[in-house]
């Protein structure tokens, strides 16, 4: 038996010993309050739970999006370096004779190194290309040639710019040119 029918039970009882014809009235004027004291319990008890609920449920959204902001905190400065990368690669690729070209390309490759090491420890790194199928999630296709014995269709056979990717959002997609 729970608390509120031992309490309803209590009361009645105890008016019941009290009743004459004057109290009836009276008797049936409190049970009605206790009932309604009873429902209106409820109905709080009912807003509380729900309060709780919501409150519960913001805090779990709002734990979602601080570790979505820690894991892609690094996403607008990798996107700002990508220049600086793309044009640290075009001086790697410049042919030098002498040994002072030698030595200044030597030093723009240990910047690139470190460049690239720092991205990689925040989660940015080159997307796949050369010989992977097209993906249009990763790759834009600046150009198609002919599929031939050597290259199957939708396999990529150069390379225009390298994309970047951090975890698994697509920082600056990969420009390739696709066979077809």
């Amino acid at each position: 038996m729970s608390n509120k029918e031992e309490t309803t039970e209590e009361i009645q009882e105890e008016h019941m010993e009290a009743i004459d014809d004057s109290g009836v009235s009276e008797v049936e004027a409190e049970m009605t309050e206790l009932e309604n004291t009873q429902a209106e319990l409820s109905e709080m008890e009912d807003k509380f739970l729900r309060a709780r609920a919501e409150i519960a449920n913001m805090s779990n959204r709002f734990k979602n999006e601080r570790e979505l902001l820690v894991r892609y905190r690094s996403q607008d400065l990798g996107k700002k370096l990508l220049p600086s990368i793309d044009n640290l690669e075009r001086a790697m690729a410049i042919e030098v004779d002498d040994e002072q070209g030698a030595s200044l390309k030597k030093g723009i490759s240990m910047v690139l190194e470190s460049v690239q090491a720092a991205l990689k420890e925040e989660g940015i790194e080159e997307i796949p290309t050369m010989g992977e199928v097209f993906d249009p999630n990763l790759h834009q296709a600046v150009q198609t040639i002919p599929a031939s014995d050597d290259t199957p269709a939708d396999t990529i056979v150069e390379v225009l710019q390298k994309g970047y990717k951090l975890h698994d959002r697509v920082l600056r997609a990969s420009m390739v040119v696709v066979a077809q």
